[in-house]
């Protein structure tokens, strides 16, 4: 009885600070002619409602591309039809072709906005309980992180299902359920071709799990078996277009991956956005070239932590590469949006689910607020700004003072022993939160200046760059560190083995 109130208690606080964040400005609101993610969302449900599947990803009369043409793959369209098909039944104008441009009524507003809260319940919801604990740190971590909550209830994206899809993946993982994990991680991929970020590690684990049966014939067997589901799960999911033939098939995969729009856009908290400081890249190598040497530069750095996952593949060190990998490709990917830092924080949040020193339990509340402070601009520019302040502070309260909250034993309980002698913190320790102060505090002092002072006329994007300058630094020193942990810390170091849990 009580494990099902503590599991309502934090479904209806999540949905509750969800539903207030709706209540704020989206991305591109009253900003004609494009607007922004909110009509890119609903222009593909206007397009798959309307057009048939052949035309969804083509150039045509009826959808011009430049005008937030589909982008993502198959599972991103097919949740847009029947999306559309529910706003269609409750009202033709959300859908209708060409004249449905820009809409912005209070009615749509409000069923796009359930449209994402109904995604929370659906996917995410159900995938972070898949990683419930005693005291359901992780479960509190995923449902309260910020960063996630603004950009899919304010900003307004559909990220929670294709990092619910993820997690469900992990979760199975961790309970030796491969096959499972394969199908659910595709289907991840599948709706955001940023999944691409965790595509790594679960490589090299299953590889590894493969490569560990005691016999050939059990290798090959389950080699073939995880094989045949990734075949068929991609399968399944493209059928449409590759029974449409070729060209189609082809399409689809350029307008996911479209190489020539360069380096990176906006002022994005990565490696090669501050490196255009005081080296203009963009300016000096043609696009073709920057985008050779990303992917170089990526794959070359996130090698280290999955040839360690490959030998040494043990659940610590899965998550652990999974939080290497996906900061590497957000720090030297090509053509990386300020929002895909999000891949990086939820395997950073799941490192609460493994058991954690006091060190961890200030790293991991530090890095989630330094990855929602990283899409400051972009938050400021939607009008989020008193949200993600509130937000970051609510977040940051339940974290340091979660021990309080969580229940105890009957204090009138007969004690059976002695309490244990905690342990007064060590240096390193004090060294840490010492950091972590004065590198909140600097994410105060520029966020006061961001919003109070006006930037030079010589240097209209000073504070936005100066953000991403000061983020990207931070993720580039999270990066070694998780990389110092992964390759020393075994089973009962910092990271403390928790059993299979039901």
């Amino acid at each position: 009885m009580y494990l099902d109130s503590t599991k309502l208690l934090l479904v209806c606080l999540g949905l509750l600070v969800r539903y207030g964040v709706t209540l704020w400005p989206h991305s591109g609101q009253d900003s004609p002619p494009l607007y922004g993610d909110y009509e890119a969302q609903r222009h593909w449900q206007e397009v798959t409602v309307n057009l048939p599947v052949a035309d969804w990803y083509v150039n045509t009369t009826d959808n011009d591309l430049l005008y937030w043409g589909l982008d993502y793959p198959p599972l991103t369209a097919y949740h847009s039809y029947l999306v559309g098909l529910v706003g269609q039944k409750l009202n033709s104008s959300y859908v209708e072709l060409n004249t449905s441009r820009g809409m912005q009524t209070q009615k749509h507003k409000l069923f796009m906005r359930l449209t994402v809260i109904a995604s929370d319940l659906i996917v995410l919801f159900p995938a972070a309980f898949m990683f419930s604990s005693k005291n359901y740190l992780t479960v509190s971590t995923l449902l309260a992180y910020p960063g996630l909550i603004l950009i899919d209830h304010g900003h307004f994206q559909y990220n929670n299902i294709s990092i619910g899809m993820a997690l469900v993946a992990v979760a199975f993982i961790l309970r030796g359920r491969d096959v499972l994990a394969s199908a659910f991680f595709v289907a991840a991929l599948n709706y955001k071709q940023m999944e691409l970020y965790h595509a790594l590690p679960f490589f090299f684990y299953l590889l590894a799990t493969c490569a560990r049966q005691k016999t050939w014939a059990g290798k090959i067997y389950k080699l073939v078996k995880i094989g045949l589901t990734v075949i068929f799960s991609f399968g399944l999911i493209w059928s449409p277009f590759i029974l449409l033939g070729q060209n189609s098939l082809l399409q689809v995969v350029l307008r996911i991956f479209p190489f020539n729009r360069g380096l990176f856009e906006d002022k994005v908290s990565n490696f090669w956005c501050a490196l255009d400081v005081v080296i203009k890249l963009k300016q000096q190598m043609a696009v073709p070239d920057l985008a050779k040497l990303c992917l170089g530069t990526t794959f070359t750095l996130s090698l280290p932590s999955n040839i360690h996952l490959l030998f040494s593949p043990s659940r610590n060190i899965f998550l652990l590469s999974l939080v290497n990998t996906s900061l590497v490709f957000f720090l030297f990917s090509f053509q990386v949006h300020e929002k895909s830092i999000l891949l990086a924080a939820i395997p950073v949040a799941l490192l609460t689910f493994l058991g954690m020193d006091y060190s961890m339990n200030m790293v991991v509340p530090w890095f989630l607020t330094i990855s929602t402070f990283s899409m400051l601009p972009l938050l400021i520019k939607d009008g989020l700004l008193i949200p993600t302040l509130s937000l970051s502070i609510l977040y940051l309260t339940m974290a340091i003072n979660y021990e309080q909250f969580t229940p105890v034993k009957d204090k009138y309980q007969t004690r059976t022993q002695s309490p244990v002698p905690v342990r007064p913190p060590t240096t390193f320790q004090l060294c840490l939160k010492i950091c972590m102060v004065i590198s909140l505090s600097g994410c105060l002092v520029l966020t006061i200046l961001s919003t109070t002072y006006p930037p030079p006329v010589r240097y209209p994007y000073l504070w936005p760059l100066a953000v991403s300058v000061y983020s990207a630094a931070h993720f580039i020193a999270f990066a070694l560190f998780f990389h110092y942990l992964q390759f020393t810390a075994g089973e009962e170091s910092h990271l403390h083995s928790q059993k299979k849990t039901n």
